[in-house]
């Protein structure tokens, strides 16, 4: 479920939710040494117009920082995706155009380098595969499985991950940074040795076993992702409230009660869930849902109903959850578009919604492994903060 900002509407969504991935092999442990951490990365935001397959044009957005992989360091630029589980870059012997256009890994150039079989475990102990193969509905990455150090500033650890030999030219030759780093739960990961959360906690690297992210959408200011820490500065009000995780899917999603506008239930989306996304542009849901918001929120195309929009809000936990029009409206000038796309997840992983960039702009969100649950709170900006974003169920008038 990686959608990435310069792809088709559901590309790398699909990437995430439909891969289908074919590998064998055996376990073992990474051992690291260090101090217990805080670290804190700065987040570049990169926006960019892209032209749809049906003709429209879209803004896409996404958030990249750096990592350093292999001794002496090669620096990498990756999206850290909440809605994928592996560590993705492209290798020096990869020679489709998706990865000439890109940093490659060289792994002669790096004194730690190894390949592992596709579960985390030595090459040359038992059987398995050091290959693997991700196929989607509209392309595939085959990679060798890997293991090397990598490092966020001065935090580093012996990690496993893949490195692509092969990458179709759609979507991935469209990628403006190299790499995606999957920050999903374990289950998501090729194995637990390839999930990075996992590697810090087993190695007693973080202070916390959690991360958080801060996104703006303004240059006046510096996003970032936290791990080992909640930074407070980052939350309005200090007013941060935690949500279990629900199911076992692997995502980072919890329980929605229903949506909302103008903090009045619709009953359009009961007892439904949604996954709480860094990697994807938009706000995505199933068909029927979107439908059913495009009816009752009737954005004009002119834009001539935008000043009197409703905050969408989505209920979580007995509180709502506000988005404003510029939230999940694109407009250009004159023209106004509802900016929600389908996204149809199949049982058991769906259906489901996902928040996506524009809701990570308006509240700072805490992802904590060890208790498996989610904490949100009205990201504070140095721009003024809409009233009224989080709204308490029972605080509200009859």
């Amino acid at each position: 479920m990686a959608s990435m900002w310069l792809l088709p509407t559901l590309c790398l969504i699909w990437l995430r939710m439909t891969a289908s991935i074919s590998v064998s092999g055996q376990g073992a442990a990474l051992a690291a040494t260090r101090t217990r951490a805080a670290l804190s990365l700065k987040l570049h935001k990169r926006v960019a117009s892209v032209h749809m397959s049906e003709g429209t044009l879209e803004k896409k957005m996404a958030y990249f920082g750096s990592i350093g992989v292999g001794s002496p360091p090669q620096l990498f630029s990756v999206v850290f995706d909440t809605g994928s589980g592996n560590l993705i870059i492209p290798g020096d012997t990869c020679k489709s155009q998706a990865c000439l256009s890109h940093q490659r890994f060289a792994r002669e150039n790096s004194s730690t380098f190894k390949r592992v079989h596709c579960d985390g475990s030595d090459l040359q102990h038992g059987f398995g595969s050091s290959k693997v193969k991700i196929t989607f509905g509209t392309g595939h990455i085959s990679g060798q499985c890997s293991s090397d150090t990598m490092c966020f500033g001065d935090l580093c650890t012996p990690f496993s991950f893949i490195v692509s030999t092969d990458e179709s030219s759609h979507p991935f030759n469209t990628f403006t940074f190299d790499g995606i780093l999957g920050l999903g739960l374990e289950s998501l990961a090729q194995g637990k040795m390839f999930s990075l959360m996992s590697t810090f906690i087993n190695n007693e690297l973080l202070q916390e076993p959690l991360f958080s992210v801060f996104l703006s959408d303004s240059d006046k200011e510096e996003s970032e992702i936290t791990f080992g820490q909640i930074n407070s500065k980052h939350m309005k009000d200090k007013d941060l409230f935690w949500v279990d995780v629900a199911g076992d899917t692997g995502y980072w999603q919890v329980a929605i009660e229903d949506i909302t506008l103008d903090d009045k239930k619709q009953n359009v989306c009961e007892n439904c869930k949604v996954a709480v996304d860094t990697g994807t542009s938009m706000l995505a849901g199933p068909t029927e849902v979107i439908a059913k918001l495009r009816e009752l929120l009737a954005v004009q195309s002119n834009c001539g109903n935008f000043d009197h929009l409703p905050k969408l809000g989505f209920v979580v936990q007995g509180r709502i959850l506000n988005m404003m029009p510029e939230d999940y409206v694109d407009r250009s000038g004159n023209s106004c578009r509802l900016s929600l796309m389908t996204l149809n997840v199949p049982p058991p992983k769906g259906p489901l919604f996902i928040f996506g960039i524009p809701f990570l702009q308006r509240y700072y969100s805490v992802y904590d492994r060890a208790q498996q649950r989610v904490g949100f709170a009205v990201a504070n900006h140095v721009d003024d903060v809409p009233p009224g974003l989080m709204v308490q169920l029972a605080a509200r008038a009859p």
